[in-house]
């Protein structure tokens, strides 16, 4: 009997070893904030402002919503430490378009719907890798709302969501590597 239980005891602390070995040795790597950024060598990252040059409409607070969601989106989805200038990432561009367009007509010859659109322009500096750089990329959103509606009570929670999934655009076109 002892020499069996002997066997089995070994037996049990070499299955037990290999299995150590196999789970130290292959590890899986989960990054649950979105992004895939080597921090070893970024580590910083500097914003120049966005600034409106929509030629066909003006929103007035829609410049500085932009330029906040943006940098809140970096700011609370990464390790990053923002900088003024010479970010080991750098980010610039201009919001480019932002029109209402009539979208649908009814029977009796008046619009029914209308679409807001809004298109940011991007450039996007990796100085640890210029592969990943991005020269001038347009990022749009759109949002259809009921034209019997004045465009002034719906603009601000419609500019919000485009301004959110456009950030949300860049966000994964620049450090997500989706």
């Amino acid at each position: 009997m002892g020499l069996i239980n002997r066997i089995k005891k070994k037996t049990v602390v070499c299955f037990s070893a290999a299995v150590l070995c196999v789970l130290t040795a292959c590890t899986i790597s989960y990054k649950f904030n979105g992004s895939s950024i080597n921090y070893d060598k970024v580590k910083t990252i500097s914003f120049d402002n966005f600034p409106n040059r929509s030629a066909a409409f003006v929103w007035g607070p829609m410049e500085s919503m932009f330029n906040t969601a943006l940098q809140d989106k970096y700011m609370q989805q990464t390790r990053l430490r923002q900088v003024r200038q010479n970010g080991d990432l750098q980010l610039s561009g201009e919001i480019t378009n932002y029109d209402a367009y009539n979208k649908g007509v009814g029977s009796d010859g008046y619009s029914t719907m209308a679409e807001l659109r809004m298109t940011v322009n991007v450039r996007f500096v990796n100085n640890s890798n210029h592969a990943e750089d991005i020269t001038d990329q347009q990022f749009s959103a759109s949002r259809e709302y009921n034209s019997s509606q004045q465009l002034s009570s719906v603009q601000e929670e419609l500019v919000t969501q485009m301004i959110d999934e456009i950030v949300e655009q860049i966000f994964n076109a620049t450090v997500a590597n989706w």
